[in-house]
């Protein structure tokens, strides 16, 4: 559904998340390959640390909920490169809420993080590859888009958003010479899931998570999703009647 990437050497990738988990690994793996990689995030150490571990990284520190600092960002990786490839959008948070913890302003600061911040960096990219003509940009969701879940009444929203925004974004961009990728990972093992405490199926490492992204990417497809063996239980739950999938999901989660 997208052209295949045989050859990542020279390849300018901005990654927006790259401070740690997948994000900080996707990093690594693609420098390896040989492709240019601007790293973003919150924490501006961090990211200054990992830029300097080679050449063809670029240090770009930016706030995603800070529409001001994003521009400023994709500018510096403009100024520094004359354009980019491809942009991945991994940043985003997790709360645990359930209806009778709700909690509004936890609530509000996570659809700024996981939805709003994606939409700053549509707004500070969409130009710069309609101009070009070419390179793509990818999403990162969840699985917890796919369906309602226990724990995730504000963060399975954000993320079932994204899922929509990725299809939406297809049907306008690959007409125009643009990649689309939509990403849900299952359960990766990262700062944000160490918070969890409940099992989690399937738990994969952030390197191996990583590298199912960057070989989803390279053999062009649209929906990118791992591990499989769990995320394909999930998507074929979601054709369930309602009364069935709302049994399974209590079964399966004893919530």
């Amino acid at each position: 559904m997208n052209p295949r990437i045989d050859d990542w050497a020279g390849k300018r990738v901005w990654m927006i998340g790259a401070s740690t988990g997948i994000g900080a690994a996707a990093a690594q793996q693609l420098l390896l390959r040989g492709a240019k990689v601007a790293l973003s995030a919150r924490n501006a150490e961090a990211i200054e640390r990992a830029a300097a571990v080679s050449r063809n990284a670029l240090g770009a520190p930016l706030d995603v909920t800070d529409h001001a600092s994003v521009l400023r960002a994709r500018d510096k990786i403009v100024d520094a490169w004359g354009g980019i490839d491809l942009v991945l959008v991994l940043a985003g948070g997790y709360n645990e809420m359930r209806a009778d913890g709700f909690d509004l302003a936890a609530a509000n600061a996570m659809i700024d993080l996981n939805l709003r911040g994606v939409f700053n960096c549509l707004d500070a990219v969409l130009p710069l590859l309609l101009a070009q003509g070419a390179g793509g940009i990818g999403i990162v969701a969840s699985v917890a888009g796919y369906g309602g879940l226990p724990k995730a009444l504000v963060y399975g929203p954000t993320k079932a958003a994204l899922i929509n925004l990725s299809e939406s974004l297809y049907l306008d961009l690959r007409p125009r010479g643009i990649a689309v990728y939509q990403v849900n990972p299952g359960f990766v093992d990262t700062p944000l899931t160490a918070q969890n405490d409940f099992k989690m199926p399937a738990l994969m490492s952030a390197a191996a998570a990583a590298a199912a992204l960057i070989d989803g990417i390279a053999r062009g497809q649209f929906h990118i999703h791992f591990p499989k063996r769990f995320t394909n239980c999930l998507r074929l739950a979601r054709l369930l009647p309602y009364r069935a999938y709302f049994w399974l999901i209590h079964k399966v989660t004893g919530l």
